[in-house]
C-alpha cells in the first residue's frame, strides 16, 4: 500500500540552537526492506534538504541545528515504491519555544512563607514559571512568576500556615511568544518553620462530689481553630483558689493523654489548660469550678434533683436537642457519653454559641437501642450551669423482654392480668403495653377487641393499654370452661418483638347457670308440691268428703237386711252420748 501522509507534524527548539521536527506516522504498508517507507525532510525557503537523521519508534523525529534562518517552511516527505506523501510546517522558531524543565529545586523557610529557587538551562531565553503547591488540605494553588532570566529563578510563597508540608514543583515558557510549557520540575516537599501554638484549647469537665471535696475530671481537645503549629506538642494543667490566690499547682502531659484527675476541697477554682511546643504556649483555656455549698454538689449543679429529664428523638444524622435559651449566657454547652454503659464512659462535649438554641448531635458511636443522656449547660464568664436534662435515642428498636406475669385472677367470663416491667436499660421509650388472647382451639372473636394476624395466619385479640405505668388489664368476654391462651407485650416507638410464648389459662364454669338450672328446676317443684298442698287444704275446707255410709262404724253391727240395704237395730247399737231432743225440734 502507498503511505499515509504524516500526521501532527509539527517543530520546535528548546535553546534557539538547535530545532527538533516530530510526526506521527500511518500505518502499515506491507512493504519491507528496500521497499519500506524512506523519510525526507527539505526546507522551502533555502531549496535545501535538511541535514537530520530521521528516527521512529512511538513517533518520528528529527533534529538539526540552527542558523540565522529564522523562519522556516519545512515540509516531510515519506514515500515507497507504491506512492509517496507530504506534510508542511511553516514557523517562526522564536514562536516555537519549548524550554527545557527547571531543575536543582531548593528553598528557604519561615513560619509562614517559603521562597522557592530554581535553575534553568535556557539563560539567554527570558522564560515564564508556573509553580504548583499541593496544600496540606489536598487542595492545589498555581503561583506564576517572570523575570526568570538569570542563572536561577525564585518565587515567594506566603500566607502558610507554621509547621506544615506543602509539594512544589515548577514549569516554564517563553515568555514572548508562548509556544507551550516544559516539562514539569521534580516535585520537593517543604515544610514551614515552628511557631507558637494559635487558638485555644477546648476544655471540659466532669465533677464527683467526695467527702472534703471534689474529684474534677478534665479532659480537652483540640478546637477547630487551634493549630499546634509544631512537633512535640504538650499540655500544661493548671489550677488555684479563686478567693485567696494561694500559690497555682500544675502539672504536664504529653500529647498522648486528652486528660485528668484532680482533687480540690469545696473552695471555688480557677483551671487553666494551655498547649506547649518547643517554641512556646498556646493562650489559656479558662474553666471556674464554683464553691461547693457544705456536703452538697456545687452550686452549679444544685437543684439537679428537681430538673426532669425530657426525651428527645432521634434522627438519621444524629440526636436532635433543643433548649430553650437564656439571655444572660454568653454560651452553652452539651455534653453525654458515647458509650452510657461502660465506664468510663468516653464523655464527649460540643459548645454554642449564646444565639443557638438548638443542635443535632452526631457521633460515630451512636447506635440504635442505646439510650444516651444529654446535658445542656449555660456558661458565663467560663462558669457553666446546668440547666436541662435530655434523655433519647438514635433509633428506638422493640423492647429485649416481655413484661413478667405475676398474678392471673380469673371469673368464667373474665381475667385480670397483673405484671411487672423494668424500664431500665431497655432499647427504646415504652409506650405501652399489648395483651394478646385467643381461645386455643380457634380464632379470636372478642368484642372490644382488634384482630391481630400471626405469621401463621391465627387470628389474636389485641388489647391497647397506652399508659406505661398501668400494669393491669381485664379481658372480658370470656366464654366459660374453655382454654385460652395469651401473652403480654410492651411496646416502644421501635414497635415491639415478635410473639414467641404463651401464657395458657382455662376459665371456670359458669356457677350462675347452674345456680339458674337449680332454680329452674327446685322452683316449680316447690310450687307444685305447695300447690297440692294448698289444694287439698282448700278442698277439705270448702268442700268437705261427703263420708260413705258404707264406710260408717254404725255400719259394723249384725247383718239384717231388708232387700238388699242393711237394717240396724237399736238394741244393737251402744250409744257413746244420750241427748234428748225436746218436742218442738222432735217434731221438726
Amino acid at each position: 500500500e502507498p503511505p499515509d501522509t504524516p500526521s501532527d507534524f509539527s517543530c520546535q527548539t528548546q535553546d534557539m540552537k538547535r530545532v527538533t521536527c516530530t510526526w506521527r506516522q500511518g500505518g502499515d504498508t506491507y512493504l519491507y526492506g528496500s521497499n519500506s517507507p524512506k523519510y525526507t525532510l527539505s526546507e522551502e525557503f533555502s531549496q535545501k534538504i535538511v541535514p537530520c537523521t530521521v528516527s521512529c519508534s512511538e513517533q518520528c523525529s528529527c533534529s538539526w541545528d540552527l542558523g540565522q534562518q529564522r523562519i522556516y517552511n519545512i515540509t516531510v516527505t515519506v514515500e515507497n515504491p507504491l506512492g509517496k506523501r507530504t506534510a508542511t510546517d511553516v514557523f517562526d522558531v522564536t514562536h516555537r519555544i519549548y524550554p527545557a524543565a527547571p531543575f536543582q529545586l531548593w528553598e528557604k523557610c519561615t513560619d509562614t512563607e517559603i521562597t522557592l529557587y530554581w535553575k534553568h538551562q535556557n539563560k539567554e531565553i527570558e522564560l515564564f514559571c508556573q509553580t504548583e503547591v499541593l496544600q496540606p488540605d489536598g487542595k492545589v494553588q498555581l503561583h506564576n512568576s517572570s523575570g526568570t532570566h538569570l542563572n536561577y529563578a525564585s518565587i515567594t510563597l506566603g500566607g502558610l500556615q507554621p509547621y506544615t508540608e506543602h509539594t512544589a514543583r515548577v514549569r516554564c515558557g517563553a515568555a514572548k511568544h508562548f509556544w507551550r510549557w516544559s516539562e514539569w520540575s521534580e516535585a520537593r516537599t517543604i515544610r514551614t518553620m515552628e511557631s507558637t501554638p494559635s487558638g485555644k484549647l477546648d476544655i471540659w469537665r466532669e465533677i464527683t462530689p467526695v467527702l472534703g471535696g471534689r474529684n474534677v475530671t478534665l479532659f480537652w481537645k483540640q478546637a477547630p481553630g487551634f493549630r499546634a503549629n509544631g512537633r512535640n506538642i504538650s499540655y500544661e494543667v493548671t489550677w488555684e483558689k479563686v478567693e485567696d490566690g494561694s500559690k497555682p499547682e500544675s502539672i504536664s502531659f504529653s500529647s498522648a493523654y486528652n486528660s485528668t484527675s484532680i482533687s480540690i476541697d469545696n473552695h471555688s477554682y480557677r483551671i487553666n489548660i494551655m498547649a506547649k511546643n518547643s517554641i512556646s504556649r498556646s493562650l489559656p483555656s479558662v474553666l471556674i469550678i464554683p464553691r461547693a455549698t457544705g456536703n452538697k454538689q456545687p452550686c452549679f449543679l444544685l437543684g439537679t434533683e428537681e430538673l426532669t429529664e425530657e426525651k428527645v428523638n432521634g434522627t438519621d444524622d444524629g440526636i436532635f436537642v433543643s433548649w430553650e435559651p437564656r439571655h444572660m449566657y454568653d454560651s452553652y454547652i452539651i455534653d453525654w457519653c458515647n458509650f452510657p454503659m461502660s465506664q468510663p464512659c468516653d464523655l464527649q462535649w460540643e459548645k454554642f454559641g449564646p444565639n443557638t438554641s438548638s443542635a443535632l448531635i452526631s457521633s460515630g458511636a451512636f447506635v440504635p437501642g442505646v439510650r444516651y443522656n444529654f446535658h445542656v449547660y449555660g456558661s458565663v464568664a467560663n462558669r457553666p450551669s446546668l440547666l436541662e436534662k435530655k434523655t433519647g435515642y438514635l433509633k428506638e428498636l422493640p423492647p429485649l423482654q416481655d413484661p413478667t406475669v405475676k398474678k392471673v385472677e380469673l371469673t368464667s367470663n373474665t381475667v385480670t392480668l397483673f405484671w411487672d416491667y423494668h424500664l431500665t436499660n431497655e432499647s427504646g421509650f415504652v409506650r405501652g403495653y399489648h395483651v394478646y388472647v385467643s381461645p386455643v382451639k380457634e380464632d379470636c372473636s372478642l368484642k372490644g377487641s382488634k384482630k391481630h394476624v400471626l405469621p401463621d395466619d391465627s387470628v389474636l385479640c389485641k388489647y391497647t393499654i397506652e399508659n406505661p405505668e398501668e400494669k393491669r388489664y381485664t379481658v372480658q368476654h370470656l366464654l366459660p370452661n374453655t382454654k385460652y391462651k395469651l401473652v403480654v407485650k410492651a411496646y416502644t416507638g421501635g414497635g415491639e418483638a415478635p410473639i414467641v410464648n404463651f401464657r395458657y389459662i382455662d376459665t371456670p364454669f359458669n356457677s350462675n347457670v347452674l345456680y339458674l338450672l337449680v332454680l329452674l328446676v327446685m322452683v316449680p317443684s316447690l310450687v307444685a308440691a305447695l300447690c297440692r298442698w294448698k289444694m287439698k287444704w282448700v278442698k277439705e275446707c270448702c268442700c268437705p268428703v261427703i263420708p260413705s255410709p258404707n264406710k260408717s262404724t254404725a255400719l259394723s253391727f249384725k247383718e239384717f237386711k231388708l232387700g238388699s240395704e242393711k237394717v240396724l237395730k237399736v238394741s244393737d247399737c251402744i250409744p257413746d252420748v244420750l241427748a234428748v231432743d225436746n218436742k218442738a225440734e222432735a217434731q221438726k
